[in-house]
């Protein structure tokens, strides 16, 4: 069984299908009513028994003996309790050998990660034409951004990079996702394949690799971790709470659920181009075949958030996370063009998260939605300053790559001295609109009669 090569992801049509939000008279209906004048039907993945494959993929994650300090597991950054994303504020997760080497970016939500496309650049073409990605890069050199925002249909540009896992989008399957944490040396820190090898051979669900994957599984070290990873891949395919699909805003959607004064005036801003303009990049409709929205494009962004002094790596002052150009992912690191960028995350359930952005430097909405209001228009409340006591707009990135910071998608298109998009209430009914994001709401019986 090639294993390596097993497909657990789906790539997902981005097209969206927008909803304006008028009754069939053709009155407008005030979003400020909290109803969904036109409910839809979610098309929710089906709930059925875990497989015997799954079932073992559960018991890995949640097995501390596979990493080398053996206090880390899968769930150690990735908590069920916290829509399987960091349980805490760190900026990074600790891990290594001895459970105390900090990481280097801030922990992505497993939750949803499913559904993430293979990483491509350019227009989605069938696999007998397919580009590889420095390929599909070279095409997009001096092509002119189009500005994204709010409800437009149009290409951001042409060449665009979208998916792939982790925040620089270096691996397509959760299998492989899964993987890499049991080899990074900050992490589980395990020196080789065949040391895990071993520790699964000697676990107790080892009997289990016979099992679901046939008799001598156990002597084949290499084939052994890519099926135990297929298998968590597997748990995090099959096991509904990865896939929930139960926040206030998918009952909303349905007709089931009415938002408040605040959550209804945060989903309009969330939505105005010329506000918030949130929706540009993190798309809040509904797929027209009914999938839920994942409140992400996919897509990667240079937006030049604050180098954060609390990670070590970054008291070395020639250090610099690159993202898809480096330092972790190295087969496009000459397409300097997208040097900076990291991909767009969903934001569902981010109101469950404490830690933000790549290099976690942010740990509140409230700081995350002042970065994009005052980015531009008061740099010097969101940088530290310099010797001249001027703001030191864009301190993460080196100067050669200051081009590529996201300077036309709204509101980051604002000039110093103008006013910001978004005023301090407008900030407050954003969050109060994001908590609807959050998975485990219940539902009334039956919403009041519209």
């Amino acid at each position: 069984m090639a294993a390596w090569g097993k497909r657990i992801s789906v790539t997902l049509a981005l097209s969206v299908a927008v909803i304006t939000w008028e009754c069939s008279a053709g009155t407008p209906v005030p979003i400020e009513a909290g109803a969904n004048p036109h409910p839809v039907q979610l098309r929710r993945p089906p709930q059925a028994a875990l497989s015997a494959t799954a079932i073992l993929g559960k018991q890995i994650f949640y097995d501390h003996n596979l990493s080398a300090s053996g206090s880390m597991t899968c769930a150690s950054c990735h908590d069920p309790a916290h829509a399987y994303g960091p349980p805490d504020g760190a900026s990074a997760r600790l891990g290594g050998v001895d459970g105390e080497t900090q990481g280097n970016r801030a922990v992505p939500g497993l939750r949803y990660a499913f559904h993430t496309p293979n990483f491509s650049i350019g227009p989605d073409i069938d696999e007998a034409g397919a580009l590889n990605p420095n390929q599909a890069a070279s095409r997009s050199a001096g092509l002119v951004r189009v500005p994204k925002t709010a409800g437009s249909t149009a290409s951001a540009v042409a060449m665009v990079p979208q998916g792939g896992l982790f925040w620089d989008g270096r691996v397509n399957t959760l299998q492989l996702q899964a993987v890499g944490p049991l080899l990074n040396p900050v992490e589980m820190a395990n020196p080789d394949i065949a040391t895990v090898a071993a520790k699964l051979s000697r676990a107790p669900y080892a009997y289990s690799f016979v099992q679901v994957f046939g008799a001598g599984i156990l002597q084949k070290p290499t084939l052994l971790v890519e099926e135990a990873m297929f298998a968590v891949a597997r748990f995090q395919v099959e096991d509904v709470s990865f896939n929930p699909y139960t926040s206030k805003y998918d009952y909303w959607l349905e007709g089931k659920a009415d938002l408040s004064p605040a959550e209804s005036r945060g989903l309009k801003l969330f939505d105005d181009k010329d506000k918030a303009n949130c929706a540009g990049c993190h798309i809040d409709k509904p797929g027209t075949d009914g999938q839920p929205p994942l409140f992400t494009d996919f897509q990667y962004e240079a937006l030049g958030v604050p180098r954060n002094p609390v990670l070590k790596v970054n008291t070395d002052p020639a250090y610099h996370d690159l993202g898809l150009c480096g330092p972790i992912r190295h087969d496009i690191a000459t397409q300097t063009q997208y040097c900076g960028m990291f991909r767009t995350p969903s934001l569902r359930n981010a109101a469950t998260r404490k830690v933000f952005f790549h290099n976690g430097v942010y740990h509140s909405l409230e700081d995350v939605l002042a970065f994009y209001d005052f980015r531009d228009v008061r740099p010097d409340k969101i940088y530290p300053k310099g010797p001249d006591g001027k703001p030191l707009k864009f301190d993460d990135i080196p100067k050669a790559y200051l081009a590529n910071m996201d300077a036309t998608d709204p509101p980051f298109d604002r000039k110093p001295g103008q006013a910001p998009a978004m005023t301090d209430q407008d900030m407050r009914d954003i969050i109060a609109f994001l908590g609807t994001l959050t998975d485990g709401y219940q539902p009334q019986a039956s919403p009041a009669v519209r």
